[in-house]
């Protein structure tokens, strides 16, 4: 009896060592939707978990990428289904659309208007916060891949980097916080 408890000690003695080990001062952010307000929203999170000392990984994936599309950066030899993708998503912060109440254009630049005048940082601006705070962004190559993006229409970050979702894995297990962003 006495060993057998003994054994249980010893093993959740370890998987509390492997918890505590697994839980940095980190966060992951999966970043699906292309959405104006979605956008904000997760680089809000993003430059405010930076800003307390958070390490930051932000996982770009699917309609998310057009986001980080450079509004004028072209790429060459595209097949047809590549071309009509890049026609038809946003290229570009500039571009994107609020999700909801859009309104042909008036909802996204009334938003765009009023965080300029309550002083509220642009997308851009947050990207650029983003990247002086360390906030790395990794895009999702297999997105990438069906959608027809090409790294040279990405927009420059230096804290940039193509992957798979192993390697997003890798990162947000070993995190405090996980989010989806959709």
């Amino acid at each position: 009896m006495v060993q057998k408890l003994e054994k249980e000690l010893s093993e959740l003695k370890e998987q509390l060592a492997s918890l505590k080990k697994g839980n940095q001062n980190k966060a992951a952010l999966i970043i699906f939707s292309g959405d104006l307000d979605k956008q904000i929203a997760a680089f809000n999170i993003a430059t405010g978990a930076a800003a307390s000392g958070m390490e930051v990984v932000m996982f770009f994936t699917f309609w998310g990428i057009s986001a980080l599309r450079h509004a004028k950066k072209k790429a060459s030899g595209k097949d047809l289904i590549s071309r009509v993708f890049g026609w038809m998503l946003p290229k570009g912060m500039g571009k994107i659309k609020l999700s909801q109440k859009h309104f042909a254009g008036v909802g996204t630049h009334m938003i765009k208007r009023l965080m300029e005048k309550k002083r509220v940082p642009s997308l851009y601006e947050m990207l650029k916060i983003s990247e002086s705070l360390g906030v790395r962004i990794y895009v999702c190559q297999m997105s990438m891949g069906l959608m027809g993006f090409q790294r040279e229409e990405m927009i420059d970050y230096d804290h940039l980097k193509y992957c798979g979702v192993a390697t997003f894995i890798a990162e947000a297990k070993d995190s405090q916080i996980q989010l989806f962003i959709s």
